[in-house]
């Protein structure tokens, strides 16, 4: 059992003994503590926080914890019910709300959940914010409200469909082309809330042929939720067999989006944002962000349009600052995570289908052609399990050293630069482990660098 603390939210396992988990004494806590943060730091008039789940089992059990304890601090709560993390955060700027509370654990198996946090914008709180949170909650500094000054709880599940005409009215969705293409798409909803709104949003688009895999939102995710190949079989048979154009896979809370070629092979997660960014580049020069440990693909494709890129430390919320610093036109993260500003400062996958679909007709190319005509590259991930007695900044700053004549950047773990490939080494923000990332030609070579670092560290150990 577990319960982190970071910049990604307060994230844990549900059930088991009080302090072994994300038991409901931490739910109440840190939403408390949330909500005193909210009281200090916004200069706004709203009294209103928006709450959005995922389809998780444990989602209305955690959400009624949330929603009480909001109340309790008086606030007064927007309930959107089941939503997407995008969703949410576009819910937050459109009800005008101080602020959101997102009921998910993204990618995490079924035994997880979490609470990821937002600010006004709708965007996720800084480093700064979530650790000012943490402190409140540790030290139980949080008043809540009196009897005649509690909150009250609103309803409005709406927001999916809003979500879905607001990213068929962005420029670049063309969505004539989309229908006239007459594609044929299967969809794996992991048993979560994708499972409605990615088939809403293609029906929306004119796609009239849907194979609809796991979408029903039960929360009993059909295979591990991690939208990686090792974990999409079904649905690569599924496209091997019925002739669909293409497939798009989404996690639990619909903000990272992998694809699935024609053929039944996995277009790789790199790859959605490196083909969303050409096209949007093509249409609207710009700069564009990707994190440290994501592929020199979307650098390759921006300086062969002409413009510049930029890389920032893992987590969203560092791309979407980064972004913003440099006024990036289109970001994200390696994970299938496209950033779309013209929207919002938030990873959505259904902005990624939208563009990817309109991109794909456009072309009138075939997924896999497409794929053949972007920059080839391979990434490994690897992982080392933490114990207590493995000390991470020791290891990171000797690796550093062992490294220190190739060119290494620090700013999040450490990333050695090769001439022809890269490693990046970081401790998660949600999982007990070490991150190993690395890149070359091939994925054979990609492995050969890991091997090599992860003896290096079994070395230093």
């Amino acid at each position: 059992m577990s319960l982190i603390k970071s910049i990604s939210g307060i994230r844990g396992t549900i059930g088991g003994r009080p302090g072994e988990g994300l038991g409901n004494v931490d739910i109440v806590k840190f939403t408390s503590a949330y909500a005193s943060y909210i009281r200090e730091s916004y200069n706004g008039e709203s009294n209103t926080i928006v709450v959005g789940r995922d389809g998780r089992v444990s989602g209305a059990m955690v959400s009624h914890l949330v929603v009480g304890t909001l109340m309790s601090m008086g606030f007064d709560v927007i309930n959107i019910g089941m939503a997407s993390t995008p969703t949410t955060e576009l819910a937050v700027v459109g009800e005008k709300a101080c602020g959101g509370i997102i009921i998910t654990a993204s990618h995490n198996p079924i035994q997880w959940n979490a609470l990821k946090l937002l600010d006004h914008n709708g965007e996720f709180l800084s480093d700064v914010a979530g650790k000012k949170v943490i402190s409140i909650a540790e030290s139980g500094d949080y008043t809540q409200a009196e009897v005649l000054s509690l909150g009250e709880e609103y309803h409005n599940e709406t927001w999916n469909l809003r979500h879905i005409e607001m990213v068929k009215e962005l420029a670049l969705v063309d969505v004539d082309a989309i229908r006239k293409a007459n594609f044929k798409v299967c969809v794996d909803g992991i048993n979560s809330i994708g499972g409605r709104v990615i088939p809403a949003l293609l029906k929306s688009l004119g796609v009239n042929d849907v194979i609809e895999l796991n979408c029903e939102p039960t929360g009993k995710f059909a295979h591990t939720p991690e939208p990686i190949p090792s974990n999409l079989t079904q649905i690569s048979s599924v496209m091997k067999e019925s002739g669909a154009d293409v497939g798009f896979v989404v996690d639990p809370d619909v903000d990272r989006l992998a694809i699935v070629m024609e053929d039944g092979e996995m277009f790789i997660e790199e790859n959605t944002l490196i083909a969303i960014a050409d096209y949007v580049l093509e249409h609207t020069p710009g700069s564009t962000v990707s994190n440290l440990s994501s592929s020199r693909g979307l650098r390759d494709v921006t300086c062969a349009r002409g413009c510049e890129y930029a890389a920032a430390a893992v987590g969203e919320v560092n791309v979407v600052t980064k972004m913003k610093e440099i006024g990036a036109v289109i970001g994200g993260e390696g994970n299938g995570g496209v950033i779309y500003p013209e929207l919002h400062y938030g990873r959505d996958a259904l902005v990624g289908v939208a563009l990817f679909l309109t991109l794909l007709a456009k072309k009138g190319m075939k997924v896999t052609e497409l794929k053949a005509s972007l920059p080839q590259y391979a990434i490994a991930k690897n992982k080392i399990e933490l114990t207590p007695d493995i000390d991470v900044d020791r290891i990171l700053e000797a690796v550093k050293a062992r490294y220190a004549s190739e060119e290494v950047n620090d700013i999040d773990g450490v990333k050695i630069d090769f001439e022809d490939s890269w490693v990046h080494l970081r401790k998660s923000n949600t999982e007990p482990i070490i991150r190993i990332y690395s890149e070359a030609a091939t994925m054979e070579e990609a492995d050969r660098l890991a091997e090599s670092i992860k003896e290096v560290i079994s070395s230093l150990s």
